[in-house]
């Protein structure tokens, strides 16, 4: 088992908390180097600021566009606060190159315990 870190703006605060108490089950980032290695049964250690906290990878899946993510889960499971696949595209094109990253590595999607 392997242990990998996930940091969180503190601007993201309300999607860090989601994830602590169990209303987040999915968190997805960019699939670039940092995150692919990513495997079921590992640990991730979950920071935002001087705060953490550790989940188990239940599973761990990559997908080439949003559009395929989104035929896997529903927009609640990624972000609670997020009701369409509208608000899903907003949300990661809100976040620095995420388009970009998108596009050249797909993401990848973690459900936690």
């Amino acid at each position: 088992m392997k242990t990998h870190h996930i940091k969180f703006r503190a601007v993201n605060r309300d999607i860090f908390e989601a994830i602590r108490d169990g209303r987040k089950k999915i968190e997805t980032r960019a699939c670039d180097e940092k995150f692919r290695d990513i495997k079921r049964g590992d640990a991730v250690m979950l920071m935002c600021e001087d705060d953490t906290f550790t989940k188990t990878v239940r599973s761990a899946e990559v997908f080439t566009t949003i559009e395929a993510l989104l035929e896997k889960y529903s927009p609640q499971d990624i972000n609670p606060a997020c009701a369409s696949a509208e608000d899903i595209r907003e949300m990661y094109y809100s976040f620095p190159n995420y388009k970009e990253k998108i596009k050249e590595h797909g993401l990848i999607a973690l459900e936690l315990e």
